[in-house]
Order: structure tokens, then sequence, then C-alpha cells
């Protein structure tokens, strides 16, 4: 079983359900050691006090907010724990809205919402009522020492939550041009045209990391004395001719569909006559 990152209870009206949270995904990386150049020793980085001069031990080490330049106000967990909302060990739900209307910019960290002994058939009506009704849920749950503003979504084996930025944490796009610039319809067919060619169900499946795929290419390489091999990278040519871009794009694509091979086309086996299956003393379903 997956490891919680909270536990606590969901709430809509007077319906309670007991859940817990834990990660739906986490970054995989390949990571790097800092080493020294001379040795090839493994560099540690000790917790250092300044002033006396020595290194300090976790058990020592208390938090502070600088309020002026080297000034600092003191909180010990205990004063933190003090001032933890409700939304610490209840998470309610504040509104039910379309999934549609929420912009994806504002998703932040993605988790499994699983319901604890006791609160299944609530956990599982909550569930179905949200996707018969294509609602999701909004609430506030603390966690990690922030209060964080989630959506809860209904999936097919249960319900998911995303923490989400809080407005103010949206940067704006100031560095996307706002001027329209004049479009040709013959522009506008062609890359509809080259969309449609690119266009394929989404399967993550098939997509991976190459940069750690080279990592680890480079990695047993060096194991074995070899040179690393460099990759090709591609010349990108600024653009001129808009139209003469799709024209070229589009043809490419189509001529990279016309020699991809081609399936087979699956045929279907006609049973074998009963007498014949007798014959070979295969069993004859009845």
């Amino acid at each position: 079983m997956a490891t919680s990152v909270w536990k606590g209870h969901l709430t809509f009206g007077l319906i309670s359900v007991p859940v817990r949270l834990f990660a739906a995904a986490r970054g995989e990386r390949i990571s790097f050691n800092q080493l020294h150049k001379v040795c090839h020793s493994r560099l540690k980085q000790p917790l250092m006090c300044p002033t006396c001069n020595r290194t300090v031990e976790r058990s020592e080490i208390v938090k502070g907010y600088e309020y002026e330049k080297d000034q600092y106000v003191l909180f010990s967990e205990e004063e933190l724990d003090k001032i933890e909302p409700p939304s610490a060990r209840t998470m309610q739900i504040l509104e039910f809205v379309k999934v549609g209307e929420i912009d994806p910019l504002y998703y932040d960290a993605s988790y499994y919402l699983a319901p604890e002994e006791g609160g299944v058939k609530a956990y599982q009506l909550l569930m179905q009522a949200m996707k018969e009704a294509g609602y999701a849920a909004i609430a506030k749950l603390t966690m990690h020492q922030r209060e964080h503003i989630v959506v809860i979504r209904p999936g097919d084996k249960g319900l998911t939550l995303h923490t989400m930025f809080y407005s103010n944490e949206i940067r704006a796009a100031e560095s996307v041009p706002t001027n329209k610039e004049e479009l040709k319809d013959q522009e506008k067919k062609l890359a509809h045209q080259l969309i449609e060619s690119l266009a394929a169900p989404f399967e993550p499946q098939k997509y991976h990391d190459e940069y750690q795929d080279n990592v680890k290419a480079m990695i047993a390489a060096k194991l074995k004395g070899q040179e690393v091999t460099e990759v090709t990278q591609p010349h990108l040519a600024p653009v001129i001719d808009l139209m003469e871009a799709l024209k070229k794009s589009l043809a490419e694509k189509q001529g990279q569909a016309a020699v991809a091979p081609k399936k087979p086309p699956v045929r279907a086996v006609e049973p074998a006559p009963a007498a014949a299956q007798k014959k070979s003393g295969k069993k004859v379903a009845g």
C-alpha cells in the first residue's frame, strides 16, 4: 500500500467520509552526485553555524521568520501546530463546478483519494453522483504547512485530487503578443489539414524521456570505456513564407504516412466442422 501523505475526513453537507491521500505520480530522473575533482570523493553539505563555527544537529534547529535584516521571530513545531486551520484534518467540499471550466494552468500536484474503513459506501455514493452530474468538487486541504485549494474529480476507479495554484500565484502572460495578424483562408485550411494529419488518440505510454534514455546509454558507454555518441540536432530555419512552410509540412507528413507499413487485415477464423474437431481429438463446445 502506498504511503499516505494526509489522513482525515472529506465532508459534504452532513456526510463525513474518512479518507487518505497518496501521491498519484512522481517524477523519475537520474541524479548525479557532486564529487571532488581531485580524489573523486563525494562532497557533503553539513549544517554549519557560522557564529559557533561547528556542525549543528537536527535537534538544535528552530524555524525563524526574518522580519528585518538578520532579525528573526522564532517558532516551534508546537506553536505552528496550534494555528492549523480545520482543513488540516477535515476537507470540506465548498462547491461543485464543471471540470471544463477550470483552466489547466491552475493544476499543481496530483493525488489519489481513497476511502478508509467505514467510509466506502459514502465515498462511492459521492463519486457516482459527481460522475453522473458531470461535476468536480472544490475543497480546502492543509498539509505540509500550507492550505491548498484542491479540485476532486471522479475517475473510473476512484476519486483523484489535484492541488491548485491560487489566482495570485498565476503569472500574467506578458510575453504573449496580443496584436492579431491577418490570416488567409488558405493558410487556416492548410493548418487544419496539418493538425488532422497529426491527430491521434492520447496514449501516454508511447511517450518517454529521451534525455533520460540518453543519460542511461552514456553511463553504459562510460562503464565500457566507450566514447559518448553525440545526438544529432535538427536544423531549424526561420519561417519566411508561412504558406510554403505549411504546404511542405503537410506533404512531408503525407509522405511519411504513405511509406508507413500497413497492418495486415484481421481475418475471422472459421470454426472447424464438428466432425473434423472430433477426428482431431478436440472437444466441441456445447
